[in-house]
């Protein structure tokens, strides 16, 4: 594993973040196992959230294992519900609590709000923020599914009023474009060529991207393929079909498999060595079923493709 140091986190922060909604505690002994190994292999890093089922098994197996100042927790909240958008001090302040009593701690290394609610000023929103920051409540902040420019606004509040800024972001990123979005509204993206000047401003001031559908849902999982597509659209994934399953994403995928197969890796590891060779300061958000899953992950790490294969990659040649 290879770890990188990011602003107001007193730990490493693994460069490749274990993705946790397998996680749950009605397979708890299951659970309990993948997050042993993934620690001795070298994941740190954990992506949860208050919407996800995995912060209450992460939290009984944190305080099992006496493990929270081994890990690095990764977690959101203020995502609307079925009545409304979420996104303000109460909502923020009580998904926060939850997620302290469900993880069992007294603090978040970073604190991501899972949408953003682009009608109300960011102002009460990096106020309540920084509120919990001196509480020592988090450590760390930043917005998934948040615009760069929303960003800049918020940190351009911050330092206008001598407060803390966003430190990170969590948006999709992979080599697939996002066609439709794989969710409710909100879904941010930054891959594909509506989105360089996105991806210019992150490689610009170098904030950290925890990119999130790393793999775009199993896109590029090596199961999907042209010819197996049709007769097996039952078994893929929703969000998997609605945003990634289309055309210019199959001629990527392609690519991806004839650069495989030259290199003599797999058809994920490649998707994943795209992300990684990139300028941006990225941190892949992979999920993984088993040991094995997680040994090839790590093997990316010492994956390296040339500016002309990344191009190629990305349908830029």
């Amino acid at each position: 594993m290879q770890y990188s140091k990011i602003e107001g986190i007193d730990k490493p922060v693994a460069r490749l973040v274990l993705g946790t909604m397998i996680i749950n505690s009605n397979e708890l002994e299951k659970s309990f196992k993948l997050l042993d190994e993934a620690v001795e292999l070298g994941y740190t890093t954990f992506d949860t959230a208050h919407g996800y089922q995995s912060e209450w098994p992460i939290g009984q197996w944190m305080e099992s294992r006496k493990a929270r100042e081994k890990v690095v927790i990764i977690t959101k909240g203020a995502h609307p519900s079925r009545d409304r958008k979420r996104v303000t001090p109460f909502d923020i302040t009580a998904d926060l609590h939850d997620s302290l009593a469900r993880l069992k701690t007294d603090y978040i290394d970073l604190y991501l709000l899972h949408r953003d609610d682009t009608d109300l000023p960011v102002g009460p929103i990096v106020e309540i923020l920084n509120e919990h920051y001196r509480a020592g409540k988090i450590r760390a902040f930043g917005g998934s599914n948040w615009t760069h420019e929303r960003i800049q606004e918020a940190n351009d509040y911050a330092k206008a009023h001598g407060l803390v800024p966003f430190i990170a972001s969590s948006p999709h990123y992979s080599l697939a474009e996002q066609v439709e979005e794989p969710w409710a509204p909100g879904c941010i993206a930054i891959s594909g060529p509506n989105e360089t000047k996105a991806r210019e401003w992150y490689e610009n001031n170098q904030m950290p991207v925890f990119a999130y559908s790393s793999l775009a849902r199993g896109f590029f999982s090596g199961r999907i393929t042209r010819e197996v597509y049709e007769k097996s659209k039952e078994t893929i994934d929703q969000a998997c079909l609605t945003a990634y399953c289309h055309e210019q994403n199959f001629k990527r995928l392609d690519r991806v498999f004839k650069l495989a197969e030259e290199k003599g890796v797999s058809v994920p590891q490649i998707a994943l060595a795209y992300i990684l060779n990139q300028k941006m300061n990225v941190f892949p958000i992979v999920g993984a079923a088993n040991r094995e899953e997680m040994k090839s992950n790590l093997e990316v790490l010492d994956i390296k493709l040339t500016s002309e294969e990344l191009s190629w990659l990305n349908l830029e040649r």
